[in-house]
């Protein structure tokens, strides 16, 4: 057996809402703990410049907005640790967290700040050109295709909404379709179909990207497989992915309710979960806005619904 120690606060994850949550926890007096996870600094650290957290008018290289966080989180003595958590048993308080297959935290309060990964196709080209033209967040990164020509794959509503979205901004989207149909709901079709600066190009996967310094086009083929299938490239500058995001919550499911997409539920308006003592903050529990802004938000809700649960316990 490991080593075993005790903590009244344990975080797990490091994006903004891990790192807001170390903030509200450490002046609170709780004396966090945080594991940063197999992405330290989170999602954030895999985007060039961040211009729409505030405080930051000129804009921010993800990385050094999350080093900020993180000498923040420091600043107020949260133990900050690198470490990946391998098992979690949320049968009974104090909670059980194994690190690094190893390690075993017994914590009184725990705010689980895992974050979510999009998919991707699983192109070499994607890791290639992360940065510098693929991107998983049209609301994050739109901004810098004003006047230019992007992709959005997929055929969903959060397709439809990217596609709409940076049809305001950018010259010409392109929907990349597998289908030869719209999943989308036929509102969001309609407002795609009339928008004139969308182009929806249906039956074609995408195969492979190109540019010298970045994404210049797309290697498409149209009807893969049957015997008109045609190869298309395409002249683009930015390359958006929208083909779902994955909560990283499988080691929770056994005890946290989740939704069908594997988002762990909150009550309503609250990062409580279906445990008393385990709280949500970030994209793990948010299907919906997943932006730095609303993350660290919510790190703040489960932070000083952490500090109230300690409380009462001691009433």
């Amino acid at each position: 057996m490991g080593e075993t120690e005790k903590t009244r606060c344990l975080i797990i994850g490091s994006g903004p809402a891990g790192y807001t949550a170390a903030i509200y926890a450490g002046r609170a007096n709780l004396a966090p703990v945080l594991y940063e996870g197999l992405q330290p600094g989170g999602q954030l650290t895999t985007t060039t410049d961040v211009e729409n957290f505030p405080g930051y008018p000129q804009g921010v290289p993800g990385t050094d907005l999350m080093e900020d966080l993180k000498k923040q989180a420091a600043r107020f003595e949260t133990d900050i640790r690198p470490g990946i958590v391998t098992a979690v048993d949320l049968s009974s308080a104090p909670y059980r967290v194994t690190v690094n297959d190893e390690k075993t935290v017994e914590t009184e309060t725990l705010i689980v700040a895992t974050g979510a990964s999009a998919r991707y196709l699983g192109l070499a080209d994607e890791h290639k050109y992360a940065g510098m033209g693929v991107s998983a967040c049209a609301t994050c990164d739109g901004f810098f295709y004003r006047r230019k020509r992007v992709a959005v794959v997929g055929g969903g509503d959060t397709a439809c909404e990217d596609a709409l979205y940076l049809s305001g901004l950018a010259s010409h989207v392109c929907m990349i379709v597998r289908k030869p149909f719209l999943r989308a709901s036929k509102v969001m079709q309609r407002k795609v179909f009339d928008t004139p600066n969308i182009e929806v190009l249906f039956e074609h996967h995408t195969v492979g990207l190109f540019g010298e310094n970045g994404v210049e086009g797309a290697h498409l083929v149209r009807r893969r497989g049957m015997p008109d299938e045609e190869r298309v490239d395409i002249a683009i500058d930015g390359f958006f992915l929208a083909i779902g995001h994955t909560p990283n919550s499988a080691l929770f499911k056994p005890w946290l309710e989740t939704d069908s997409d594997g988002y762990i539920v909150t009550r309503p308006g609250t990062p409580c979960t279906n445990l008393p003592g385990v709280f949500v903050a970030g994209d793990v529990g948010d299907p919906v806005y997943r932006q730095a802004i609303t993350a660290a938000a919510s790190g703040c809700r489960a932070a000083i619904e952490a500090e109230r649960y300690l409380t009462m316990k001691q009433m």
